[in-house]
C-alpha cells in the first residue's frame, strides 16, 4: 500500500484550509489571463504531488491528454478568430479558437488538481467543524453524502472480492455471466446500503440525536500561526482582486486575442502566486527542516 506524503498544512486549523481552497478554485475559475493559469496549473500539480507523492505526477500523466483533447476539439466548435490555421468542410479552424481551447484546458485541470486535493486535505470532521455549529443538519447530511461514494467503492470491492474467492466472479466466463456477476454485486451493495441507512438511522435515534440541544466537539484550536496566515491569506486575496478590478487580468480569445500586460498584471499574478504557494511551501519547508534535523542526529 503506498504511504501518502505528510501534508503540513492540513495540520492548521480547518478554517484556513477551507478558506485555501475556496479561494484557489473559486479564483481559478475566474482568471483566464495566461499568466495566472501557468501559476494556477504548475502550483495546483505541485501541491497535489507534495501530498500524494507518486500519485500526483500518474493523475497529472492521465491530465494530458484530457488538456490534448479540450485544446483541440474547442475551435472545431468555436470558429471565430482572424488567423485560420486550415480549413475543413468549409469551416475555419483558427488560432484563436485553439488558445482559448488551451486557456480552457489549463483551467479545466487545474480546477481539478484543487478539488483533489481538496478531497485530500478536508476530512468529515473537519467539514462538520466549521459548520457544525450553524448549520448542524446540513453539514451532517453534506458530510454523510460525500461519504458515500468512497464507501460504495470500499464496499463494491469487498463485495467482488469475496466473489472472486469462492470463483463466482466471473473473470474467465462469457459476457453475459460476466453482466450477471456486476448485477448480483451490485444488488449486494444495494442491500448493504439500505441495511446501513436503518442500523445508522436506529443508532442515532436511541442516543438521542435531536432530542435536546446540540453540543460541539472538536480536536482544532485556532491559534496564533492560524491567525498570522490567516491574515496573510486575506491580504493576498484582497490584493489580488484589486488588481483584477483594474484590468491585470483582462483578456480576450475570440475573435482577436488581446492580452493585458501591466504593471497590475505583474502584481496580481505576483500575489496570486504567492497565495497558491502557500500550502506547497509549508509542506517543503517542514520536509526541508525535518531532513536537517534527522542530519544532525
Amino acid at each position: 500500500m503506498q504511504v501518502k506524503n505528510k501534508d503540513n498544512f492540513s495540520s492548521y486549523n480547518p478554517i484556513l484550509n477551507f478558506f485555501f481552497f475556496v479561494c484557489a478554485i473559486g479564483l481559478g475559475m475566474f482568471f483566464m489571463h495566461p499568466a495566472f493559469l501557468v501559476c494556477s496549473f504548475v502550483l495546483s500539480l505541485l501541491y497535489y504531488v507534495t501530498i500524494e507523492g507518486l500519485k500526483g505526477f500518474k493523475f497529472f500523466v492521465l491530465m494530458v491528454p484530457l488538456i490534448l483533447l479540450l485544446a483541440l476539439i474547442n475551435p472545431l466548435f468555436n470558429t471565430a478568430g482572424t488567423h485560420i490555421l486550415f480549413i475543413y468542410f468549409g469551416r475555419a479552424y483558427t488560432l484563436e479558437g485553439l488558445l482559448y481551447g488551451v486557456a480552457i484546458a489549463f483551467m479545466f485541470v487545474s480546477i481539478l488538481n484543487w478539488f483533489a486535493s481538496y478531497n485530500a486535505v478536508m476530512t468529515s470532521d473537519k467539514f462538520i467543524y466549521i459548520f457544525g455549529k450553524f448549520l448542524p443538519s446540513i453539514s451532517l447530511v453534506l458530510t454523510m453524502i460525500l461519504r458515500l461514494v468512497p464507501n460504495f467503492q470500499r464496499k463494491a470491492s469487498q463485495i467482488g472480492t469475496a466473489r472472486m474467492c469462492i470463483g463466482k466472479a466471473g473473470e474467465n466466463t462469457e459476457k453475459k455471466e460476466k453482466i450477471e456477476n456486476g448485477m448480483t454485486v451490485l444488488s449486494g451493495l444495494a442491500t448493504w446500503a439500505l441495511e446501513g441507512g436503518i442500523i445508522t438511522a436506529d443508532s442515532m435515534r436511541s442516543r438521542g440525536y435531536g432530542s435536546g440541544k446540540r453540543t460541539n466537539f472538536a480536536i482544532y484550536r485556532f491559534d496564533s500561526r492560524d491567525l498570522v496566515l490567516l491574515i496573510v491569506m486575506i491580504g493576498l486575496v484582497a490584493g489580488i482582486c484589486v488588481c483584477g478590478f483594474m484590468g491585470g487580468a483582462a483578456v480576450i480569445y475570440t475573435p482577436v486575442l488581446e492580452i493585458t500586460f501591466n504593471i497590475y498584471t505583474i502584481i496580481g499574478s505576483v500575489m496570486y502566486f504567492c497565495l497558491l504557494a502557500i500550502p506547497s511551501v509549508i509542506n517543503i519547508m517542514e520536509e526541508i527542516i525535518w531532513r536537517i534535523l534527522r542530519s544532525r542526529i
